[in-house]
């Protein structure tokens, strides 16, 4: 069996990483939470909470709705048990009505990755060998989708939220350095884990490479979106109103997910709430969301958005000339600049060089969930051939 079809230890190992990284994330954020409701800014309370919750809320959801379909799928499930991963549909009804759906699949993976890879006592064939490796690597995929979810409706927003009370509103704490410092890491994690993992369960995609490939493709995002996020505040801080032009980012990306008829769940009103999560995922960075040739849409998607980050440092410079004195503004339109250059950079080294493909076809995270799926994982036949 290939290295690439193996769950190795250090696999197992990473994913204890993931799981302390997300916890910290969020009790970081609860923590800051707290803070701001004793200072009696009840406002930052309230979004800081939001943020958490939506993520949280969403991610049960998913996750309960994947657990049902894996139920009532009969290659999965052939002889009809009521139960799946051995818990009856009232106990994980309950599991993710508390929120610790997404802490059960943490549970169910190292578990099963325990007695796969520490334990000597297994005498399966080769075949069955390939077989439960691959299990494991659609359930750490799973895992990571909804994890990939979380960071871009808790972690990004998050940050985004904590960047603007520090540099527009002069506030700043060590518990607010810590909360964008574990919402940073969060969501590069959560970027490199996700494809990874989509590739490895995918046996007739080629791994995504580690070493050099993976630390372009990690610096084309974090790049590209810290770039935007820095531009976002910059226009909240010249206006509040801002949200609005947000709000409508939001909307252009449901709606293009909508335009382009996903088919990524098994009900409608499911499908409804992920291509709104993808419209949040699209306010942030390319998501390419049926498998198909992404080269015209990557390319107006980050020419509209290098759009966005020159407009945004040189709007607050005329419209709020006071700020030109500070180092504030130079610095953030350095980085903003800097960083959108370096991004775009890495993401044509990357897909021009490093690619495992090297086709624009399969350059992104895709959704593309067929009806023939066998229910193992919800998106190892994202990547069309």
């Amino acid at each position: 069996m290939t290295q690439q079809l193996t769950y190795s230890k250090l696999r197992w190992l990473l994913t204890i990483a993931g799981l302390v990284l997300y916890v910290a994330d969020i009790w970081t954020d609860i923590g800051l939470a707290l803070k701001y409701f004793q200072e009696k800014q009840y406002v930052w309370t309230g979004l800081t909470l939001m943020f958490v919750l939506a993520g949280l809320l969403v991610t049960q959801i998913f996750s309960y709705a994947w657990y049902r379909d894996d139920m009532n799928d009969v290659l999965r499930n052939p002889e009809g048990r009521s139960s799946v991963a051995g818990m009856s549909e009232g106990g994980l009804v309950a599991l993710h009505l508390f929120g610790v759906g997404i802490f059960t699949r943490y549970y169910h993976l190292l578990r099963k990755g325990f007695k796969v890879v520490w334990t000597k006592t297994n005498s399966y064939t080769l075949e069955q060998r390939r077989d439960v490796h691959h299990n494991l690597f659609c359930l750490a995929t799973d895992l990571s989708m909804l994890k990939l979810f979380e960071t871009f409706l808790e972690s990004v927003p998050q940050l985004l939220l904590q960047l603007y009370i520090v540099l527009g509103h002069d506030e700043s704490s060590v518990l607010q350095y810590l909360s964008m410092v574990f919402s940073f890491f969060n969501i590069a994690w959560a970027l490199v884990d996700y494809r990874r993992c989509l590739r490895r369960s995918l046996p007739q995609i080629r791994e995504m490479p580690s070493g050099l490939p993976t630390a372009i493709y990690l610096m084309y995002k974090i790049c590209t979106i810290t770039t935007h996020i820095l531009s976002y505040g910059l226009l909240l801080i010249l206006s509040i109103y801002s949200t609005v032009a947000l709000t409508f980012l939001w909307l252009l990306g449901t709606t293009w997910a909508h335009f382009l008829q996903t088919n990524f769940c098994s009900s409608k009103g499911l499908e409804l709430l992920y291509r709104a999560v993808i419209g949040v995922i699209l306010t942030f960075t390319f998501f390419n969301v049926k498998g198909q040739d992404t080269k015209v849409a990557m390319i107006f998607y980050y020419v509209f958005h290098s759009c966005i980050n020159l407009m945004a440092p040189l709007l607050l410079a005329l419209l709020r000339p006071e700020l030109q004195t500070s180092t504030f503004l130079p610095t953030v339109s350095c980085v903003i600049f800097g960083g959108s250059l370096l991004g775009l950079v890495s993401l044509v080294v990357y897909y021009v060089l490093l690619h495992p493909k090297g086709k624009w076809r399969e350059a992104d995270e895709v959704d593309g969930l067929g009806k023939e799926t066998d229910g193992m994982t919800k998106i190892r036949n994202f990547l069309q051939p």
